[in-house]
């Protein structure tokens, strides 16, 4: 620790709030993208943070600064998180079994991660944006919740076997057992290429053309334009309906592919779960402008679209910074 850290440290324990806040302050986003990965929820996440944050104050007196703030801080995390994923079902995507027995995963912003982009440590396996796309938090909803939290912080934070332990409370030798059965299970699901792979070989005027051409189409109402975009074994999901298509024909009948053209949707881009997204608006003659709709998570496999997730919340525009609205 840090001769800064500590006097933060000290000053905290000695009651000074701002001190505390100051203390905490740098892991904050760090701390939200580790409790989003365990429940699959931002909702969830921020709960779990806020909690997070008044078990540390109180358990200030009992925190003599042995391990790292960092280590503290993930310890109480992984138990907050941990204790709210035995109340509650877990976080999974079409199609899969989903409500009402369950709940549907929610999407992250980007945004929230911040430029963190890399390894958050050199024992780190996953770059942080590779290890909060889609296909990686749904699987991680698929391992038992302690497995769940080994895979994490060894292979997503790079913390040692003993921390990882201590912030289970339990043995080195256990957390490594719980890593390899968690390494085999969510290595069934993980695709062979991350999103980060596959649109750094594309490179961003690659992705942009991929985008452009998905908007055109859709906006134009261009089926056979749509339907060229995707792979052969392309799939569609829409949460919260439980409906989804796997492979291209059946993708070509489904709820994706718009009934007229022009359509009267609009599209505006940004960035969830380290992918490439869309809020998607949709003219509203009584408003007299287009009004959100659904905010599509795109999947990439070299220029074409192997997947689409059309979240229909759109009350999360807002976090992903997209307009409320967008005028004809």
């Amino acid at each position: 620790m840090s001769g800064t850290e500590q006097a933060l440290l000290d000053a905290a324990r000695a009651g000074d709030e701002d001190a505390f806040r100051r203390l905490v302050e740098p892991f904050g986003r760090q701390l939200l993208a580790h409790c989003y990965r365990m429940l699959g929820s931002l909702h969830d996440a921020e709960d779990a943070v806020q909690e997070t944050l008044l078990r540390a104050w109180r358990g200030l007196p009992r925190f003599e600064g042995r391990a790292s703030s960092r280590a503290w801080l993930h310890r109480i995390a992984t138990n907050v998180a941990l204790d709210m994923a035995a109340r509650r079902p877990p976080r999974v995507l079409p199609p899969d079994p989903g409500p009402p027995a369950g709940a549907w995963l929610e999407p992250f912003p980007d945004d929230l991660l911040g430029d963190d982009a890399g390894q958050a440590s050199p024992e780190a396996a996953y770059e942080q944006r590779e290890a909060i796309e889609l296909a990686f938090v749904a699987a991680l909803q698929h391992l038992p919740p302690r497995q769940r939290a080994a895979l994490i912080l060894r292979d997503v934070l790079g913390f040692s076997a003993r921390e990882a332990g201590d912030a289970l409370d339990t043995s080195t030798a256990s957390v490594e057992s719980a890593l390899q059965r968690a390494r085999a299970a969510a290595g069934e699901r993980l695709p062979q290429r991350t999103q980060q792979a596959t649109m750094r070989e594309l490179g961003d005027a690659a992705v942009r053309d991929v985008v452009q051409r998905f908007v055109t189409a859709f906006e134009g109402g261009d089926v056979p334009a749509i339907v060229g975009l995707l792979t052969e074994d392309a799939w569609f999901a829409m949460p919260p309906h439980p409906e989804h298509a796997r492979g291209r024909d059946a993708v070509a009948e489904s709820w994706l592919m718009p009934e007229r053209a022009p359509t009267g949707l609009r599209y505006a881009e940004t960035r969830a779960n380290g992918q490439v997204a869309l809020g998607t608006y949709a003219w509203d003659a009584a408003a007299g402008a287009h009004l959100p709709i659904a905010l599509d998570v795109l999947t990439l496999r070299g220029d074409r679209i192997a997947g689409v997730v059309a979240f229909r919340t759109p009350e999360v525009f807002r976090r992903f910074g997209l307009p409320d609205l967008l005028p004809r």
